[in-house]
């Protein structure tokens, strides 16, 4: 996928305003199968398998012993009887590794089914599978004239098997822009007719990251990374995937946290001076001391301010708050916001 098609802003209000599809097949598409799948994705997994009923899906992280999130994922909870080519048939899980750690959490999931003496099946089906998001305003209407009506009934993270040009896919209910719309798992071989299903605006990594910053969505490498900035599910302000009522690998860690603390927050900003806020730049208070820094930043298309995300020491994470980025050695005021920042979504 590239940076943009035709341009950022133009994609970005495409998606916003009306449809855009993404090629999404860099992400990662790994299968577990067996008598104990369920008991190696709750020990992988932050949130609580057991709640998903077939055709459900969730969202959840991937944690280390100490509780610092190597990815966040979607699980998908397989349906018995999805049509043989369906991605995800014979599985009973389909989880979505970001970009470039399909590999390693492959590892992690066949090195833990040993240590535990766990029996399942562990598959890597990446190169196997191609992904496709349909999002906007227009997207249901759309996907149903590719896949069929019944695909209107398909509730948010919840996914069914349709066909789409004599593609079996696996159509769920989901996205990463804040918009209403669709992702459409395919075998590889379908995805230049499931692409060209959709007469929508095409949409690259460009407008795929304004979209997802404007509503404060992390981007995995880059609002946390387990080596660079190691960050907590609690620290990331995604405690809601945390149940800690299971037993998973860092729940003793991020159980300490909860009831301590943390020490830092993931907060959304705007701007009020002229500039741009960038990865890595400095945020201070009234004082100039540092208290924390930007993880992700852009000048929102929707709203034409300056955006960004970024952790803060806890005391000054509230809402409302006077925070300064420095750009380019000058400190900016910015406000703390909590995202989404476009009225009007959640």
């Amino acid at each position: 996928m590239p940076v943009e098609f035709d341009s950022i802003r133009e994609e970005h209000a495409a998606v916003r305003s009306a449809a855009g599809i993404f090629d999404v097949s860099h992400m990662g598409e790994i299968e577990v199968t067996g008598p104990d799948g369920t008991a190696l994705m709750q020990q992988l997994t932050s949130n609580d398998v057991e709640r998903l009923d077939p055709g459900e899906a969730q969202y959840s992280t991937i944690t280390n012993e100490d509780g610092v999130i190597l990815d966040d994922t979607v699980v998908y909870r397989v349906p018995s009887d999805l049509p043989e080519g369906t991605p995800g048939a014979g599985a009973d899980y389909l989880f979505i590794p970001n970009a470039g750690h399909d590999a390693e959490m492959h590892e992690r999931w066949t090195a833990h089914r040993e240590s535990a003496g766990l029996d399942a099946d562990v598959e890597n089906r990446t190169e196997d599978y191609g992904i496709v998001a349909v999002q906007g305003p227009e997207a249901v209407d759309l996907v149903a004239d590719a896949a069929g009506e019944a695909v209107r009934d398909i509730t948010r993270f919840t996914a069914e098997p349709a066909t789409i040009e004599d593609t079996p896919c696996w159509v769920a209910r989901t996205g990463y822009t804040g918009e209403d719309g669709y992702e459409i798992l395919f075998p590889v071989e379908g995805a230049e007719a499931v692409w060209g299903a959709f007469d929508c605006q095409p949409c690259g990594l460009g407008a795929r990251d304004t979209l997802r910053l404007e509503m404060g969505y992390l981007l995995s490498g880059q609002d946390f990374n387990s080596e660079e900035n190691p960050r907590t599910p609690f620290e990331a302000g995604v405690d809601f995937v945390v149940a800690l009522d299971t037993e998973f690998v860092g729940r003793d860690a991020l159980a300490a946290q909860h009831e301590a603390g943390p020490e830092q927050l993931f907060v959304g900003f705007v701007l009020e001076e002229r500039g741009v806020p960038r990865h890595g730049y400095d945020i201070t208070d009234g004082d100039g001391e540092t208290i924390g820094e930007v993880t992700s930043g852009t000048m929102s298309p929707s709203m034409g301010d300056p955006i960004g995300l970024g952790y803060v020491d806890a005391a000054h994470a509230d809402d409302g708050e006077t925070v300064h980025v420095t750009i380019r050695d000058e400190p900016k005021q910015a406000t703390i916001t909590a995202p989404p920042f476009l009225e009007g979504y959640q």
